[in-house]
């Protein structure tokens, strides 16, 4: 049984009230393999999604490729210097035409040798000269809308998308003076875990649960110093801010940061941490000395793909101690993460019982709220367009 109906979509009115009186969004959100299908359309087919860094394309015919929504996607550097992205499904037979990464002059499909260039094009078909009608110029592969902001890449599969940094204005002033763009990172960590993209975005917005599943680990980051400031309506992501008590604090033995701190920071930065949200496909942990980066890419209902990294100042990664203040950091944090993930898992096991609930929040989980804010409002869009517009109004609608 169907669970997009009218009455299912209406009952996500309740999740998007102030958080004292919201309840969670519906497990069959979480869990629902035909409400995954509906969140492809809904969500990722028409919004910006995180592929990597800048930095991961150096020179002409660079690329890597990563997928999205089960959708495989090679993103490379073409001969003039720009950004390209496309899917890397060959327009013959639909083999893949890029794995990995690396430096290339075009992608050759492995299987018929179909060759194309590095914006997509196909310049090369053998033996196609007896096919009826072949028009080489309406086979290139398929390409996707290309921006960066601060050092990282976005694509959407939505060719008219509006353009996203118009829409990260109101995120502006709190980023600034972290000067993403300028940072590097070690290559990051892949990982797929059986649990909802949503889980996993929700976790890691969520200070409610820092001085309690976490508790001794970083109490100096305690739950009732977290802030939820409001950003203008249309924005295309969030943030919260979490205070420390004291200065310039991070995830390792000594509390304290262990590389250069980011040199743009005010004293009132350097007192708290900031979180960045950009659904459906980025969250940001930034601490004052190293910027933690979490790519979400959704698979199915209950399960999805993580690309892991961090950012420091490039001085930071020359100086002889990198890898040792790296591996203390690393140590550290693997206690917290291990924590993490055991509770998602935990947590989709949950969603998918009968008696999992439509919990309540409490003031420290604003960025829940946040989040069921930008979700809804695309949910609702994509139900009225499927509906069509001689469709009744539903209630939610009449009451908003």
């Amino acid at each position: 049984m169907t669970i997009l109906t009218d009455p299912f979509f209406d009952s996500l009115g309740t999740s998007i009230l102030d958080t004292v009186e919201a309840e969670t969004l519906p497990p069959g959100c979480y869990t629902d393999e035909e409400f995954y299908r509906f969140e492809k359309e809904a969500l990722f087919y028409r919004e910006w999604l995180c592929v990597g860094r800048v930095e991961w394309l150096a020179q002409p015919g660079d690329y890597f490729t990563t997928t999205h929504a089960n959708e495989p996607l090679v993103i490379a550097m073409d001969r003039a210097g720009a950004i390209q992205a496309m899917s890397s499904v060959c327009q013959h037979r639909a083999m893949l035409v890029a794995e990995g990464k690396g430096n290339a002059r075009g992608f050759t499909c492995p299987y018929h040798h179909w060759s194309y260039d590095l914006d997509g094009t196909l310049i090369g078909a053998p033996a196609m000269g007896r096919t009826c009608n072949f028009d080489k110029r309406q086979h290139s592969l398929p390409r996707l809308k290309v921006e960066t902001w601060h050092g990282f890449i976005f694509v959407n599969f939505d060719l008219e998308a509006a353009s996203l940094a118009p829409r990260l204005a109101g995120i502006e002033p709190v980023v600034a003076n972290y000067d993403f763009a300028s940072l590097r990172g070690p290559e990051p960590a892949a990982h797929e875990f059986a649990w909802n993209w949503k889980v996993q975005f929700e976790n890691n917005n969520d200070g409610y649960h820092a001085n309690r599943l976490h508790k001794g680990l970083h109490d100096y980051i305690p739950s009732s110093l977290a802030s939820f400031p409001s950003v203008p309506e249309g924005t295309a992501g969030y943030y919260r801010l979490n205070g420390s008590t004291h200065a310039n604090a991070s995830f390792n033995p000594t509390g304290k940061a262990l590389f250069p701190v980011f040199p743009a920071l005010s004293e009132e930065e350097q007192n708290r941490l900031l979180f960045v949200n950009l659904p459906p496909s980025l969250s940001l942990v930034v601490l004052n000395d190293v910027v933690i980066y979490l790519i979400m890419d959704a698979r199915s209902a209950n399960t999805h793909g993580l690309t892991f990294g961090s950012l420091y100042l490039p001085e930071a990664m020359e100086a002889p101690d990198f890898e040792e203040k790296r591996r203390l950091n690393d140590e550290y944090t693997s206690h917290i993460v291990a924590q993490d993930l055991h509770v998602d898992l935990l947590v989709q096991q949950g969603l998918n019982s009968r008696f999992a609930p439509r919990g309540r929040y409490s003031w420290q989980e604003d960025a829940q709220r946040q989040f069921n804010l930008w979700l809804v409002e695309r949910y609702r869009a994509e139900w009225d367009r499927r509906r069509g517009p001689a469709a009744p109004v539903s209630r939610i609608q009449r009451a908003s």
